[in-house]
């Protein structure tokens, strides 16, 4: 399970006191509200199939996908048995299917045991990223909305890199190397420090 609201609030709380510029844009907007996603391979999979497509055509996709598998996204011995073209006909790309294919053999194998992934975050991450299809992005993003890693910090992300500079009076946007480096002094509350970039972002953006 991702932060709860109650985790969001006291780190946002923690967040704020550690730099005075954090703390203007908390008091303004306030703590951001949770993203939470279940635990297992279909968030991961969902992940995969919304790379690099719109909001609405990625709903769309995973619902033709759902379908395939009999409305349950979890049944990874049915999507294991699936065709390339199957999974094509759902709208996957060809090398999505590739990656929801390797994903579906690595966790029915015991390769990659969702219930058993290292206590250190960076083994962790390279425990996911192990697995043809799933970067660097996709599996902080799970580490943080699914398991609530509360030190994960998604560098990698546009919206995170766009915000974190806003926030604390970059001239430009940042790489991800920098980005990462920005929010080294906001250890161990980086999980909600990105949070509060989506819920920054989305705010100014509205």
């Amino acid at each position: 399970m991702g932060l709860t609201a109650d985790q969001l609030s006291a780190a946002t709380a923690a967040l704020a006191a550690a730099d005075p510029r954090l703390h203007d844009a908390v008091a303004h907007l306030g703590p951001p509200p949770p993203r939470i996603r279940p635990r297992g391979p279909a968030t991961l999979l969902r992940a995969i199939i919304g790379q690099q497509v719109s909001v609405k055509a990625a709903a769309s996709i995973w619902a033709r996908f759902e379908m395939l598998l009999g409305g349950d996204a979890g049944n990874l011995a049915a999507l294991a048995a699936l065709s390339p073209e199957d999974l094509r006909s759902a709208g996957l790309s060809g090398q999505k299917a590739s990656y929801a294919h390797a994903l579906a053999h690595a966790t029915l194998s015991g390769a990659l045991d969702f219930d058993a992934l290292p206590k250190d975050d960076d083994a962790a991450i390279a425990a996911l990223t192990a697995v043809k299809g799933i970067g660097r992005w996709t599996a902080e993003i799970y580490l943080l909305f699914a398991e609530g890693r509360a030190d994960i910090f998604p560098g990698g992300d546009l919206a995170v890199q766009i915000e974190l500079a806003r926030l604390l009076g970059q001239p430009e946007r940042p790489t991800e190397r920098e980005t990462r480096r920005l929010a080294e002094p906001f250890r161990p509350h980086r999980g909600a420090l990105a949070i509060f970039c989506w819920h920054s972002y989305n705010s100014s953006t509205l």
